[in-house]
């Protein structure tokens, strides 16, 4: 079913692992930070309603989505971080940047979990429009981060 269709926020939370000792980095792009904070502030919600404790969330910012992969990098190499969030938006605009971008950030961070072993999760919206950003980030489609935390919380129990 297309996102269009469906609320984001809206996810099957059976059999979720305990969460409370795990520490979790959260990496937010500042561009289209009135998209990418409301995405944050559902990813930090979600995982303080789910068990974690906030002294284990950490908010980390990267001026851009390009530069989640370095961000999460950094972060997913230390052995006392259990998984990281990556947090953007590249709305399509009339280049094909979103194309580059987006292509290269998900490369980054799928390349970031295979070599620390531990997930990385794209929480990165990929819109045509702001209106569509603003719809996934807690508007009429729920908030992208409340899945992208719960994605966390799922592929933290694979371990």
């Amino acid at each position: 079913m297309s996102s269009a269709h469906k609320n984001l926020s809206v996810f099957s939370t059976d059999g979720l692992p305990d969460i409370s000792g795990k520490r979790f980095v959260i990496v937010v792009a500042e561009w289209n930070a009135e998209v990418t904070e409301a995405l944050y502030e559902g990813a930090h919600k979600t995982l303080l309603a789910y068990g974690a404790h906030p002294d284990n969330i950490k908010k980390v910012s990267v001026p851009g989505s390009f530069e989640l992969s370095f961000g999460s990098q950094v972060y997913a190499q230390k052995t006392e971080v259990d998984a990281v969030i990556a947090i953007g938006c590249v709305i399509q605009g009339e280049t094909k940047h979103n194309d580059y971008i987006n292509h290269a950030v998900a490369h980054g961070l799928t390349d970031v979990a295979l070599k620390y072993n531990k997930p990385v999760i794209f929480g990165v919206l990929t819109p045509n429009t702001l209106q569509q950003a603003l719809d996934r980030a807690g508007g009429i489609h729920g908030n992208k981060g409340d899945e992208a935390a719960i994605t966390a919380i799922k592929m933290l129990g694979l371990q």
